[in-house]
């Protein structure tokens, strides 16, 4: 191999070999880059609801103890959190029940949203400022129940439990005002978005609130609601609220890390604080 030739083939390897040391270098550099990154970006936590005394604690208590940093995005209906998951405007949302969440992805055509904590079960209850208990409804009474499909039957089969109607099919199932087999009372229904139940009351003889907008509209399940839901009920277990992510990301450790400090017995004592123990832990 004449000169030329040797001194063409070591420049040749100082290069390749610089090439790679740079590769190297640049896919480090880009590593450390995107974990800093990772480190310091705030997750966005999906709500519904003004009062999330809950999640506000366990932030405090987040932040504090391990420098970074989370944030709550408030929503006023059921709709909105997972599209806004969906879309990557938020990270996490927590304000949903496994039942409404299938229901979420079967819409979808495919599961896009996926639990990655056990919450809490908030009871449906039924609320009235005309009559203390739901034996009292008269004949062709006006009864307020969600128009979403999950909450709606819910009510129905709530109703179902307290002997008022019969309906076809079992709890969990989403059935309408058409699987009602039996309504001696000739009891009306007034379908509307969940968030407006409350402000039925007025309007009508007794409405099914759910637990935030229950507590949002100043009523505690415990001492204002007619007929509360039994968290002892196996049928319950379907409405055991959940943090969500999207189904990419239900291995990321920062979601898991926050999931930590949430699952504990300070959040537990928070449940009693805040919603006079409306709230009943469901995590192990």
């Amino acid at each position: 191999m004449n000169n030329f030739k040797k001194v063409s083939l070591a420049l040749a390897l100082i290069l390749g070999l610089s090439s790679c040391a740079n590769d190297k270098a640049s896919k480090d550099q880009s590593k450390e880059e995107t974990a800093k990154t990772q480190a310091s970006e705030t997750i966005k936590i999906g709500v519904v609801g003004e009062k999330n005394e809950i999640w506000e604690e366990v932030i405090k208590r987040y932040e504090k103890a391990t420098g970074k940093k989370a944030e709550l995005v408030k929503f006023s209906d059921y709709i909105q959190p997972n599209e806004a998951l969906v879309s990557g405007d938020i990270d996490l949302n927590s304000y949903q029940h496994y039942k409404f969440l299938d229901e979420f992805n079967q819409s979808q055509g495919e599961e896009k949203i996926v639990a990655i904590a056990d919450t809490m079960l908030a009871p449906l209850g039924f609320y009235s400022k005309k009559i203390k208990s739901l034996d009292e409804l008269k004949e062709k009474d006006k009864i307020a129940i969600s128009n979403d499909p999950s909450n709606g039957s819910r009510a129905l089969f709530l109703l179902q439990s307290a002997g008022i109607i019969k309906v076809k099919g079992n709890p969990g199932e989403i059935i309408s005002l058409e699987n009602i087999t039996e309504n001696p009372k000739n009891l009306e229904f007034i379908e509307m978005d969940a968030a407006q139940t409350p402000r039925s009351l007025d309007d009508v003889v007794a409405a099914a609130v759910n637990d935030n907008f229950a507590l949002d509209s100043g009523l505690s399940p415990k001492k204002d609601a007619i007929y509360l839901e039994n968290p002892e009920n196996p049928d319950s277990k379907i409405y055991i609220n959940v943090i969500a992510a999207r189904k990419e990301d239900k291995d990321n450790e920062a979601y898991k890390e926050l999931v930590k400090y949430y699952q504990t017995d300070e959040t537990k004592k928070d449940y009693d604080k805040y919603t006079n123990g409306a709230w009943i832990a469901s995590w192990k």
